[in-house]
């Protein structure tokens, strides 16, 4: 009841993704709206390299473990791991611990104050990676995630843009990594049209 009519206020709407379902939706609460696109729409910005690493289910761990074991894990240098499932995010957390690499996670089974305290520990380098399902892939601005990794493929473009775009942020260049196999994926189906 306290919000101003539409006629007194700006409504205003922000997405690295925009499709076109989503546009006509915003198109039914918005008048005489202006659409302003920068880069290119549904694409990741050019401040990230994107990798594909061939990685059989069977080998994945032992394919990420090679990549972590390379690179310096500190508060300047993070890693965010994407999974698709809560599972496997609890799962992978306690992998990688039990393999000496300091690792929280975050999905949506967590409590609010769980995923915040998840959040800082990553943040500041305490826990240098991040396992995380989707639930991370969009609003997650730190600005020293230097590598990303596709784990488990998402299962469409939006929701690979917006994994990729975790990383890049604020002029900073970084890496995503993909892990990619023989398993099926929609994510292909979609593209192959």
């Amino acid at each position: 009841a306290d919000m101003p009519d539409t006629s007194s206020r700006n409504t205003l709407m922000f997405s690295a993704t925009f499709p076109m379902e989503i546009q006509r939706l915003a198109g039914d609460f918005l008048s005489n709206y202006i659409f302003l696109a920068v880069g290119r729409v549904g694409s990741a910005t050019e401040n990230v390299e994107q990798k594909c690493i061939y990685a059989p289910e069977r080998e994945k761990f032992n394919k990420l473990m090679d990549i972590l074991e390379k690179e310096e894990m500190n508060a300047e240098h993070l890693i965010l791991v994407f999974v698709e499932t809560k599972r496997n995010a609890n799962y992978l957390e306690r992998l990688l611990n039990e393999n000496g690499i300091d690792a929280t996670s975050i999905h949506g089974d967590r409590s609010q104050p769980d995923r915040e305290e998840a959040l800082e520990m990553f943040r500041c380098g305490r826990c240098p990676v991040l396992v995380a399902t989707s639930v991370a892939a969009r609003g997650l601005d730190i600005s020293n995630v230097n590598i990303v990794i596709n784990y488990d493929l998402p299962t469409n473009r939006d929701d690979y843009v917006h994994r990729i775009g975790r990383t890049g942020r604020a002029g900073h260049r970084g890496t995503a990594i993909a892990f990619i196999n023989e398993v099926p994926n929609p994510f292909y189906r979609i593209n192959e049209v």
